[in-house]
């Protein structure tokens, strides 16, 4: 049974900072970040590849890391500069391949607020 548990959410002010962690049960060629807004749509963030290949939404670039501690099937991302509007359930999604759906953790919530 996969599993997958993000950690790392709270309320954080604007222009603060944030770091997710995403534990995993076993590793995976993938790993992504998605968000999701009350009423919205859950969108991507960003993925990282074997190799340590990443790619960014443009809504966060510049101001997200993703990064993966192989050894410790872990997951992290790292959001700077941080936004009312990246106030969000953040999951983490795990797949070998890209056109598979893959697994996807319960979320953890991000609240930017003064």
């Amino acid at each position: 049974q996969v599993q997958l548990v993000e950690s790392g959410g709270g309320v954080v002010q604007p222009g603060g900072s944030v770091r997710l962690s995403c534990l995993a049960s076993r590793g995976f060629n993938i790993m992504s970040w998605y968000r999701q807004t009350p009423g919205g749509q859950r969108e991507p963030v960003a993925d990282i590849y074997t190799g340590d290949v990443v790619n960014y939404a443009d809504s966060v670039k510049g101001r997200c890391t993703i990064s993966r501690d192989g050894a410790a099937d872990t997951t992290y991302l790292q959001i700077n500069s941080l936004k009312v509007e990246d106030t969000a359930v953040y999951y983490c999604r795990a797949r070998e391949r890209v056109w598979e759906e893959g697994y996807w953790g319960r979320g953890t919530q991000v609240t930017v607020s003064s």
